[in-house]
């Protein structure tokens, strides 16, 4: 869940900044991106020079930076605005305090102030400052303001003595990041079934008919989806793209008979359908046994038609929202409505081969999104990471109607 997410980790001055260490180790592991701002008292319990090591990214302490004569200045609006999440950890009573106060007298709390992503904090401090009424006010306040708490836990404290008021173990925060991210996502308990890339339809034992789909397209979806906290069930056909998500299931097949039947299988428990795979028109009739031998100057081969894999799938619709992709050459707004119709879907995407920087292969795209209201919606080229969120997102407008 925490994969490619921006956090931004604020660390205070208390006991438990060293434990931001193993914390630092586990969000990278977890393919985050950390980037850490401290105050000046966290510094005595844990290194900057530590936490810039492990975060692979400078530590900022102050508002104002000096080095080799030069000064400059960290900006804390750009940091809190940079991140998809900030967590506060440990978070002291006294921060806590300026937090619920709008006491801004650090860069710490420049960013905190300045984020407008969801705001963890794990408070830490001893016993009876954790119990005392003031403690409570602020954390009551926080949460007031839609910040979420990472409760202390019990045990032995840096006093000696006994009871609530430890931060939670690293394990324990990553644990409720994630937890508290899914909860918040758009998506969550939706299921989207995408099919990507090409099939391979086999001639004999070493060549086949196929095409330039790289997949890639339809990857982004993927992780776009479980980004979105959908579980997704995404069934490529061959090639080298990669997908490592928790909520995302990766089926491989070659041929677009296979493609249909592990689509098939999915259908009913999907909630969105997502086309995007560049399935072969035709097969060979026959696959030979044996490689066939260069003999004759001509070769012919018999072809028949495959299935149409998401109008099949159309046809079978129960509640599904069901969205193809036309690639076209000419005429593209009338043959994408022609072919969206003709496959009874709820949408298409259309992109054209006419457009600079769109189609096979490449790592970015220029598409439009067309309804089953004729509403064609087009953006500009973009990454096709940026594309498939924007696809989602029309996808989203509709489905939430």
């Amino acid at each position: 869940m925490l994969a490619s997410k921006r956090i931004l980790l604020g660390i205070t001055g208390g006991i438990a900044a060293y434990k931001t260490t193993f914390l630092t180790r586990l969000l990278i592991k977890a393919g985050a991106e950390v980037r850490i701002v401290m105050t000046e008292s966290a510094g005595d319990f844990v290194s900057p020079l530590t936490l810039a090591t492990l975060s692979r990214n400078p530590v900022h302490t102050a508002f104002i930076r000096e080095e080799e004569g030069t000064t400059d200045w960290n900006n804390h609006v750009e940091l809190g605005l940079w991140a998809d999440l900030m967590l506060i950890a440990p978070a002291t009573a006294n921060t806590l305090s300026k937090m619920a106060s709008g006491t801004c007298d650090n860069l710490l709390l420049g960013c905190y102030f300045s984020a407008k992503c969801p705001v963890f904090f794990a408070p830490a401090m001893d016993l009876d400052m954790y119990r005392h009424p003031a403690t409570r006010e602020s954390i009551e306040k926080l949460q007031g303001f839609g910040n979420i708490l990472i409760p202390a836990a019990s045990g032995e404290l840096a006093s000696g003595l006994e009871g609530e008021g430890r931060m939670a173990e690293p394990e324990e925060i990553v644990r409720q990041l994630e937890q508290g991210l899914l909860a918040r996502m758009p998506w969550k308990g939706k299921h989207v079934l995408i099919t990507a890339g090409p099939t391979y339809e086999p001639i004999d034992p070493v060549r086949f008919l196929g095409n330039h789909s790289s997949g890639k397209m339809g990857f982004e979806l993927a992780r776009a989806a479980a980004e979105r906290g959908a579980k997704v069930t995404l069934v490529t056909g061959p090639t080298g793209e990669e997908i490592a998500h928790p909520l995302v299931i990766c089926i491989r097949v070659r041929t677009a008979r296979e493609m249909l039947d592990a689509a098939r299988s999915h259908f009913g428990a999907a909630d969105v359908v997502i086309g995007a795979a560049a399935v072969s028109d035709y097969r060979p009739a026959e696959i030979r046994d044996q490689k066939i031998k260069k003999a004759a100057e001509e070769l012919e081969l018999k072809l028949v038609r495959n299935p149409d894999i998401i109008r099949t799938l159309a046809g079978e619709r129960e509640h599904q929202y069901i969205v193809g992709f036309a690639l076209e050459t000419e005429n593209e707004a009338a043959n994408a409505l022609e072919k969206l119709r003709r496959k009874n879907l709820d949408a298409i995407v259309l992109n054209s081969l006419r457009d600079s920087g769109a189609g096979f292969g490449g790592d970015t795209n220029k598409v439009s999104f067309v309804d089953k209201n004729s509403q064609i919606t087009p953006f500009e080229l973009k990454s096709k990471a940026e594309a498939a969120r924007d696809i989602l997102h029309e996808i989203d407008k509709r489905i939430s109607k």
